[in-house]
């Protein structure tokens, strides 16, 4: 069992280690916590990440700001990228892809983002995520591509 902040320990564990022991202890980054979202679950090229529409996140046209949907795609991507690095290894968005498909408001209720890594490079991943409601219904859906920084 850990003690202490998981950021701080971060460096000990592989990046699946990681997510692990960051849902277990029910934790969630600055940004998720900020944007409503959390990891919900993660294994070997997956994630998935949870995001809540609230009314904060409405643009003009009283709906979800499109930037809710990326940064719910942004991350599950990243965990996924996350979880197939070793102990120490860093990364980094160099790009991200986002289709809209529907609007999100506040009765779409919890989306869910699964994520899947399609490419492990020595320096490069690339993956894929698909943004749905409870019912399966898909919101949006994208590809990133991502910098491994090494120890």
């Amino acid at each position: 069992m850990m003690t202490g902040n998981i950021y701080e320990q971060w460096e000990n564990l592989t990046g699946l280690e990681f997510l692990r022991a960051m849902m277990t202890g029910g934790d969630a980054s600055s940004m998720g916590n900020t944007m409503n979202q959390r990891v919900v679950e993660a294994g070997d090229g997956f994630a998935v990440v949870e995001g809540i529409p609230e009314e904060k996140f409405y643009n003009t046209m009283r709906r979800i700001h499109g930037g809710f949907a990326a940064t719910l795609l942004d991350t599950a991507l990243g965990c996924a990228v996350m979880s197939k690095l070793g102990k120490g290894v860093g990364y980094g968005t160099i790009e991200l892809k986002v289709n809209y498909v529907r609007k999100i408001d506040v009765a779409t209720g919890p989306v869910l983002c699964h994520a899947n890594v399609l490419h492990t490079g020595r320096t490069m991943l690339t993956a894929e995520g698909k943004v749905a409601d409870a019912a399966g219904l898909l919101y949006a859906h994208g590809s990133g591509t991502f910098l491994v920084y090494p120890k």
